[in-house]
Formats: C-alpha cells, structure tokens, sequence
C-alpha cells in the first residue's frame, strides 16, 4: 500500500489545490443536482400564475358575457311591451268601414291633438302674461317647442332605424 509518505519519497508530488477541486467539483454536483429542481419549481410557479390569470380573464368573460345578455334580456322586454302596448291600442274593427275608419283617424289623433292643445295653452298663456314683445319668445320658449318636435319626429326616426315601428 501506498502512502503519501512514500510517495513523498520517492519524489511524487501531490498536485497543488487538489482538495480544492475535489471541494469544487462536489460543489458542482450539488448544485448540478438542484438546478432542475429549481427550475421545475419555477416553471410550477409560472404555470400556477399563468392558470390563475386565465381563470380571471375567464371570469371577466363571464361577467361581461352576463352583462350582455342581461341586456338583451331587458331590451326584449322593451320591444314585447311596446309589441304588446301597440296590441292593446289597435282599435277593434266594427265591420262597417266607414265607422272603422272614423275610429282609426280618432285613435291616431290623440296625441298629436293633445300636444296642439298644451302648444295652443302655452302660446295663449304666454300671450297674457308677456307684455314686451321682445319677451314674446325667448329661449326658453325655444328649448320647450324644439323638445316637443324633437320628441315627435326623433322617435319615430329612432324606431324606424331600429325596425321597431309596426
């Protein structure tokens, strides 16, 4: 057996730094050994946040896909009611034309006729009370008259646009 004494003397020399790499080389395979522990651990972590951001956008599509149809929902409802009011509002047919006809031609001049009424009332109020005819019509006036023809032909406009005018 060979010792470092006689490998002293018969002139064999231990490399310099020998424990070191041996120390190094250990190290080595340590680390060598958890890096791709290391590495499935991170690429867990990143797969967990990756889920969790998927799940949320999910969620989000949900919300929004709920809040669509809940909109839908209410705008059915709005196109069945006003389907159903106009149902309610047709006059029945009597059978005799020229009394159906009569019936149609009032029906369709209730509202026109109660907004020539207030038009007229105002006007006539308006008259009364307004001494200086610089006062006569004024943007006020304006503003109410523009709201009433607004209302009239936007609607009719808007429902049209849309297909909902029967």
């Amino acid at each position: 057996m060979r010792t470092v004494e006689h490998e002293k003397r018969e002139g064999v020399e231990e490399p310099q730094g020998g424990n070191m790499i041996s120390l190094f080389g250990a190290l080595l395979g340590f680390l060598g050994s958890i890096v791709p522990t290391l590495l499935k651990l991170y690429q867990d972590k990143q797969d967990k946040q990756h889920e969790l951001k998927l799940l949320e956008l999910q969620m989000q599509a949900q919300a929004q896909l709920h809040t669509e149809k809940m909109e839908e929902i209410s705008a059915q409802a709005d196109i069945e009611e006003s389907k159903a009011l106009y149902e309610f509002a047709k006059p029945e047919k009597s059978g005799v034309l020229w009394v159906d006809a009569i019936i149609a031609l009032a029906t369709s001049l209730v509202r026109p006729l109660i907004t020539y009424s207030f038009f007229g009332l105002y006007a006539w109020v308006k008259l009364m009370l307004t001494k200086n005819e610089a006062q006569l019509w004024t943007e006020f006036d304006t503003a109410i008259f523009s709201t009433v023809i607004a209302f009239w032909f936007g609607q009719r406009a808007a429902m049209r646009a849309f297909n909902k005018w029967q």
